[in-house]
């Protein structure tokens, strides 16, 4: 698989948003990441909603963010770089890079092709879990692996492997070639600027429903 078609594929399994297909005997940790596209499904299958694009669009917003540890994927994704920021300057990053995910991720599911998800195994370390699973499309299966982290009560996904390659690293090595060649500073005017792009489109495709 080339690099374009992983991508893509990343983006797909990143939105949470499949048919459940074949389930292994599950632990609570899978049982809570299936209720979670469960919800998303139902969400975007709601025709009252698809009248209401704006309401659909927040809707899908809370449920995925009730299962991103977004903290620890900017911790990860920044790496060593987030220990020279401050409190303010970590939140309002938490911030920027919470909207980049929901508004990259928000759209992809909107569009889903019946895309079906097979539950294969689930492996637990201590507070660290892996839910393997595999996403059966018309031109093949493709292997995604849901990394999560326990917090509290709750088991929150915090990265995302796609035929081995990971979301959280990817960003990690952008992030890091910015920051190295330019700086903190144009590491959030880009992002800034691709989430406003992104919203001008969502809004954009709401106006013309």
């Amino acid at each position: 698989m080339n690099r374009n078609n992983s991508f893509g594929c990343m983006l797909i399994a990143v939105s949470l948003f499949f048919s459940a297909g074949e389930v292994f005997a599950e632990s609570k940790i899978t049982a809570d990441l299936r209720g979670t596209i469960d919800q998303v499904m139902e969400i975007v299958a709601d025709p009252n909603l698809k009248s209401n694009p704006v309401l659909r669009r927040e809707k899908l917003r809370q449920v995925i963010g009730r299962r991103f540890n977004y903290k620890q994927m900017v911790m990860r994704s920044l790496a060593k770089n987030y220990k020279d920021l401050s409190d303010e300057e970590r939140k309002e990053f938490t911030s920027l890079f919470k909207k980049l995910l929901e508004n990259s991720y928000a759209s992809k599911i909107e569009n889903y092709k019946d895309e079906e998800i097979n539950y294969v195994d689930e492996k637990i370390k201590g507070k660290y879990a892996m839910v393997r699973t595999q996403i059966v499309r018309k031109d093949g299966v493709v292997d995604v692996d849901y990394k999560m982290l326990k917090d509290g009560d709750q088991w929150l996904v915090y990265d995302f492997v796609i035929e081995g390659v990971s979301l959280i690293r990817n960003y990690k090595s952008q992030f890091s070639k910015i920051i190295s060649t330019e700086s903190y500073a144009a590491l959030v005017s880009k992002l800034s600027k691709k989430v406003d792009e992104l919203e001008t489109k969502s809004n954009a495709d709401a106006d013309n429903l």
